[in-house]
């Protein structure tokens, strides 16, 4: 396809609101993805510090 304008490129041909709407979509279930993931790891990360920290307090004893 070849536009002559923005405004057709961002029409896409009638089909704008199917096209960009697919984009946001898209583009939020991947920051929601990233956010998800992120959150996992840190409360691996704080569960192990804290299994790790509650085993070195047992070995003092």
């Amino acid at each position: 396809m070849q536009w002559n304008s923005v405004s057709e490129f961002l029409d896409m041909g009638g089909y704008a609101l199917y096209v960009w709407g697919s984009f946001g979509c898209t583009a939020l279930v991947a920051v929601f993805e990233i956010w998800q993931v992120r959150s996992q790891r840190r409360a691996v990360l704080r569960n192990l510090s804290n299994d790790l920290g509650s085993n070195a307090d047992l070995k003092e004893s």
